[in-house]
């Protein structure tokens, strides 16, 4: 990881994307990782980008902050249609979050198998709840 980027103001979910995308096509992009709490985008740009990391073979791992239902749907979507992962976390719960990046750092370091053995080592639930929708 290379640096966190916190901003205020109207989502810019497509531009990660296309972002993650430039990337993949540089160099092998094993995963990534989007934390966020809503969505006010055209959800069918963003399943299109979407589609092409799919095509890159790029999951995404995306982390709900809250319970917004538009950002829940555009968020699960993304991760389904790459392969990835979607899993919320309370605001006030930094473990959960640390549980979850956790998880799909293993993920990114060593795929499948390395995601199944750090649920199977630690019986973490960030890794349980990735492997849970990953199957």
């Amino acid at each position: 990881m290379e640096k966190i980027d916190c901003r205020g103001g109207h989502t810019q979910i497509g531009r990660v994307l296309e972002h993650v995308r430039k990337e993949a096509k540089r160099a092998k992009v094993d995963a990534f990782v989007f934390v966020g709490d809503a969505m006010e985008e055209k959800v069918d740009d963003l399943c299109a980008k979407a589609g092409e990391l799919a095509l890159l073979g790029v999951p995404a791992f995306m982390f709900q902050e809250g319970g917004d239902p538009i950002a829940e749907r555009a968020f699960r979507e993304i991760a389904r249609l790459t392969g990835g992962a979607w899993c919320p976390f309370d605001s006030g719960a930094a473990s959960q979050l640390r549980e979850l990046l956790r998880a799909a750092a293993a993920f990114a370091a060593g795929g499948y198998r390395a995601l199944a053995d750090l649920s199977k080592r630690t019986g973490g639930a960030g890794a349980v709840k990735l492997l849970g929708q990953m199957r």
